[in-house]
């Protein structure tokens, strides 16, 4: 049987580049960068996109994918006119665009968690844009597309970690918000997640974050704990006097119990190994 061929979209990222790693094993990889020349033009599965000058079209008809994930960055309206291209091209071939999205479509909503099917309701310039391109992918078939939202991401290599880290050895303050309440995700586990759903060709709406819920601050002091031995400054940014939820909890589209995680499981097994 022909093996599936995969293109990501900014594959030259945090989340794009786990991805990469997690699927070329298994399936014909492809993935495009931009600005990390060095690292990725000698690998022949890369190719180089910019999404201010280049048409994703010519790339799609290049590559001929049967699964496009897009972990895209960057320009906010170059983004919507790739995703309207790769809508059309996926309605007129056989193919699945699987989009990375956030907990930020619903961060207008601050007092419960957020389901599969619920409302996207949001008050910033990038929930709002995320929201623009799922009602794009929602005119799909459901069997061609995937939304994938998800939380704060973690992990090693991740900017967010990265970013404490530079903060406690600079000896500048690592924001926390005490009010907000959360689930997470780390780099490992949502690979595993994106992989399982590429394997069964589900589509859908997919909210792939830790089952549980976690106070931002809590994570973040424990996170701190687990880089070594620190007194690292803490500033607490309260954005309200309540608690606030922006968190995506999975009811309608449950994954196996193998690929289900905890906030302690991100903590103790994933993020820092």
């Amino acid at each position: 049987m022909e093996k599936k061929r995969i293109l990501i979209l900014g594959a030259s990222g945090f989340i794009g580049n786990a991805l990469y790693k997690e699927l070329c094993p298994y399936f014909d990889t492809y993935g495009t960068y931009c600005n990390a020349r060095r690292s990725f033009e000698d690998n022949k599965q890369f190719f180089r996109y910019d999404l201010d000058e280049d048409d994703v079209v010519q790339l799609l008809q290049k590559i001929r994918p049967h699964v496009i994930i897009s972990a895209l960055r960057g320009n906010f309206p170059a983004q919507v006119l790739a995703h309207q291209h790769m809508v059309e091209y996926v309605s007129e071939n056989d193919c699945r665009l699987y989009f990375i999205s956030s907990a930020n479509v619903f961060d207008a909503y601050r007092k419960f968690p957020s389901y599969e099917y619920d409302k996207t309701f949001s008050d910033s310039i990038y929930g709002r844009f995320k929201i623009k391109i799922e009602n794009m992918l929602m005119r799909l078939p459901v069997s061609k597309y995937g939304i994938l939202r998800v939380p704060m991401v973690f992990g090693n290599t991740s900017p967010r970690v990265k970013e404490m880290k530079s903060f406690i050895w600079g000896n500048e303050p690592i924001e926390v918000f005490p009010n907000l309440v959360i689930n997470v995700t780390n780099d490992d586990r949502l690979t595993q997640q994106v992989h399982y759903l590429i394997n069964q060709d589900l589509g859908g709406i997919y909210h792939l974050g830790s089952k549980d819920l976690v106070h931002h601050d809590d994570f973040i002091r424990e996170i701190v704990e687990r880089i070594g031995s620190f007194n690292p400054i803490y500033k607490r940014v309260y954005t309200s006097n309540e608690e606030r939820y922006l968190a995506v909890l999975p009811k309608d589209h449950l994954l196996p119990a193998n690929l289900q995680t905890s906030f302690q499981d991100i903590i103790d097994h994933h993020v820092l190994k």
